[in-house]
């Protein structure tokens, strides 16, 4: 029950000096408002990030090439060839590869991508086209939505049927007044009915944040057709340029990267004319160094952060030192009436510790507003990280305590005789 009582008093205290209790709140509401802003700024910078490459299908993946295929490599380094074998005795990597993998091959995505950049005439003049042969999960896994019309589908890879889809920026230059939609456009040889137009770009322009946007404007500038009719028409000795594929999982990436590579391995006589793009290593690496960066960024934040919470401290330690002139009278008649120093001593804790408690509270939910209003402002959703919260509760408490301990202290001192007297 001291311990209710104590509570109670507090607040009483407190309720009774609103204007003296609301100016000694603001240093630790602005205090906590700031860390747990900057915290959340930088956690949802990060989960951007996170969920920007996830988006484009760069997580737990690889991509696999013919040996020295030149920007396919992460290095552009070259092996050296085998001088019992060499390269032009084996066969490419081509479409059969492909669905052996496909078939094989526990996945989540796989895509193969023939890509011929080439001048056509189209519309009475001659424009570079990047034409390229894929199939459905090149799009599901970048996220590329259509626009108008549909993707190709499998019975039209199956059977070679020359159907296309354009990029939304593809579209948009060389048919600005009208739908190509259902017409019918020749690339050299080759004439192509349009079932369909990709939608702009659904994560940069979703999330507010330009993230491989010039990557993903050129496969928007893109002509996509589908992969079996690429490789027989467009490839000579049905060859792929690169083949991709992704894991269900983290967990799931290495092994099926290996049944890959020993697959690869026994369809082409153990001789590896092939390079491996790990995207995943890529990737962690990548993640390792934003998560330094942010670490650093993090510290940088806390410092400029704790200068607000030590002047509202400060604030904190004037405001409970001043009043204990001002209640010398109560504190000599709750000492007269059986009061001991422990109780006057926590009475004075109790107040400063709720005093900073309820300032971190109300800082905590402005930030939330403010946040909230700035995410709806620059579509990017900001969240309320759990670390930053807790941090900024901890360090309330623990000001509330060291500026709350001498007053206390001195208040607990304080000799009713001397004040009667």
């Amino acid at each position: 029950m001291a311990f209710l009582d104590g509570i109670k008093a507090a607040f009483t205290s407190i309720f009774s000096h609103k204007l003296r209790s609301l100016l000694t709140l603001t240093g630790i509401v602005i205090g906590v408002l700031a860390v747990v802003t900057m915290f959340s700024s930088v956690y949802a910078l990060k989960q951007l990030i996170k969920t920007s490459m996830e988006g484009m299908g760069w997580n737990h993946s690889l991509i696999i090439a013919a040996k020295g295929s030149g920007p396919i490599s992460p290095h552009g380094s070259r092996r050296t060839k085998s001088p019992q074998r060499t390269a032009q005795n084996q066969r490419p990597i081509n479409y059969s590869d492909y669905l052996a993998i496909k078939e094989e091959i526990p996945h989540k995505n796989i895509y193969g991508m023939v890509e011929n950049p080439s001048l056509y005439r189209l519309k009475g003049k001659d424009i570079q086209v990047s034409l390229r042969a894929t199939n459905l999960d090149f799009f599901s896994s970048k996220n590329y939505a259509t626009l108008e019309g549909r993707l190709f589908n499998q019975v039209e890879e199956d059977n070679l049927i020359p159907v296309c889809v354009l990029g939304y920026w593809f579209a948009k230059e060389h048919f600005p007044s009208s739908s190509p939609l259902g017409e019918t456009i020749s690339f050299g040889k080759h004439r192509f009915k349009v079932v369909g137009i990709l939608a702009d770009d659904s994560i940069n322009k979703k999330e507010g944040f330009s993230f491989d946007s010039g990557g993903r404007r050129n496969d928007l500038e893109a002509v996509y057709i589908p992969l079996k009719y690429g490789c027989t028409y467009l490839s000579p000795q049905s060859s792929v340029h690169m083949i991709y594929v992704q894991s269900h999982d983290e967990e799931s990436f290495e092994s099926m990267k290996s049944a890959t590579r020993q697959l690869l391995l026994s369809r082409h006589n153990m001789y590896p004319n092939f390079d491996f793009v790990d995207i995943s290593s890529i990737m962690i690496t990548i993640s390792g160094e934003i998560d330094t960066q942010m670490h650093k960024w993090n510290i940088t934040l806390f410092a400029i952060a704790s200068i607000s919470l030590i002047v509202g401290g400060i604030g904190l330690f004037s405001t409970l030192l001043i009043s204990i002139q001002e209640r010398m009278t109560e504190i000599g008649v709750r000492k007269s009436v059986g009061a001991t120093d422990a109780s006057i001593f926590l009475y004075f804790i109790y107040e400063s510790v709720i005093l900073a408690l309820t300032g971190a509270l109300i800082g905590i939910g402005i930030a939330w507003l403010i946040l909230t209003g700035i995410g709806v402002a620059i579509n990017m959703p900001l969240y309320l990280p759990l670390a930053g919260v807790s941090l900024g509760i901890f360090f309330s408490l623990l000001i509330g305590v060291v500026s709350g301990l001498y007053p206390a202290i001195k208040a607990a001192r304080v000799d009713p005789i001397t004040i009667i007297g």
